[in-house]
């Protein structure tokens, strides 16, 4: 008999009731989870009061194929939520071992037209967000000397996007919180990587369309790069066996990527050190060449 990578195992889904978590969730059911299913149920945009439906709908279909899964409808940027999520894994089936946290809203403009609510609210979702799944968990995650963190940026953020500071910024400080999760978790056997997907999501849906090239490109993403191609990397991931640990991974369809992190690729030394004069002069021509350029 043929074990499933998540047999016996407990595992939080934030943003399970769509996109990406939905599928997420019901893979993790079928490779043998328990799974705490939380979704707000809120609006792509955020700051509407959600609707406890759609995990529901998601705990019932694992459970109704076999599995075992209950609900949770609280909010990620709610700490104390957070830590009800927790006890309800413990209280429910008396563990928890990994996280997989894709709960996310947009709200796209140029920076010069971003709200301070619209920064705020982004921030709030992603990063605190993250920072209450991972915070809530970590004593637990420590003391088992188990646990695995499966979080999501963004290439908005890797790579950059136009009309998306705020998501970007969130999305970036999420691969540093990683990073060091990863590295302070080390001898514990706590791990913690990051995915950036690109799947056709209702967040994707959300991306004004500005011109027919950006048209044509949404509208690939939606035919060909649907969310279950995420939900295999991210549940693989959460499995025990995993022993990958702070890395950046990318899912695009069928292609599994693997990205650089930020390191030095040059370096100018002065005995006498620079002056403003010289690094324009001299540092920053000397490096040009090397400058990442501003694709979109």
């Amino acid at each position: 008999m043929t074990m499933c990578v998540l047999d016996g195992k407990v595992v939080l889904v934030t943003g399970g009731g769509r996109g990406i978590g939905r599928d997420t969730a019901l893979l993790a059911a079928k490779e043998g989870a328990k799974v705490v299913v939380n979704d707000l149920g809120g609006g792509e945009a955020g700051g509407d009061a959600g609707d406890a439906g759609p995990a529901a709908e998601v705990a019932n279909e694992i459970a109704d194929a076999g599995g075992d899964a209950v609900a949770n409808s609280d909010s990620v940027t709610d700490i104390a939520a957070v830590n009800g999520m927790v006890e309800q894994a413990l209280d429910t089936y008396g563990g928890l071992h990994a996280v997989i946290n894709p709960a996310g809203i947009l709200r796209d403009k140029m920076f010069h037209k971003l709200e301070d609510v619209d920064w705020d609210v982004v921030v709030d979702v992603h990063l605190r967000g993250s920072y209450n799944v991972c915070k809530a968990t970590i004593e637990h995650f420590r003391n088992q000397e188990e646990g695995q963190y499966v979080l999501f940026t963004s290439t908005s953020g890797l790579l950059g996007n136009v009309g998306q500071t705020n998501y970007a910024a969130a999305k970036m400080g999420i691969v540093g919180l990683s990073r060091v999760l990863a590295q302070e978790g080390a001898r514990r056997n706590v791990h913690s990587n990051v995915v950036a997907p690109t799947a056709w999501t209702r967040l994707i849906a959300t991306i004004p369309i500005k011109d027919e090239e950006q048209a044509k490109r949404l509208e690939k993403i939606k035919t060909e790069l649907a969310p279950a191609f995420v939900a295999q990397l991210a549940v693989a991931l959460a499995a025990p066996t995993c022993s990958a640990t702070g890395q950046i991974f990318g899912v695009r369809g069928k292609d599994i990527q693997l990205y650089s992190q930020p390191r030095p690729i040059q370096s100018m030394y002065k005995e006498e050190g620079w002056s403003p004069t010289t690094v324009l002069e001299e540092v920053l021509p000397a490096m040009e060449a090397r400058f990442q350029p501003l694709d979109k």
